[in-house]
């Protein structure tokens, strides 16, 4: 079983909020920030920073996983938090 792969959630410029999956994080930031495979949403947003990180998990649950989180309010994805020191509660 494949579990490398982990849910993100990242802000942007603008305060928006994008929602996706990747098995590397660090280079997926990297592809929102300076690529043209990031997002076509993110690309007109930069900078883009890491807001929350859920994993790892398999594959079917991280998309189980972003379908979830796509569903939730802003404000509930604001509340979810967890990088840089500040810890989910979930």
């Amino acid at each position: 079983m494949d579990t490398r792969w982990v849910v993100y959630i990242m802000k942007c410029v603008d305060g928006t909020l994008y929602t996706g999956i990747t098995t590397d994080i660090d280079r997926r930031l990297d592809e929102h920030n300076n690529s043209k495979k990031a997002a076509v949403y993110t690309q007109g947003r930069r900078p883009i920073t890491l807001h929350y990180l859920e994993g790892p998990m398999t594959k079917s649950e991280a998309l189980k996983r972003e379908i979830q989180i796509k569903n939730t309010t802003k404000q509930q994805k604001e509340a979810m938090k967890n990088v840089e020191g500040e810890v989910n509660d979930d």
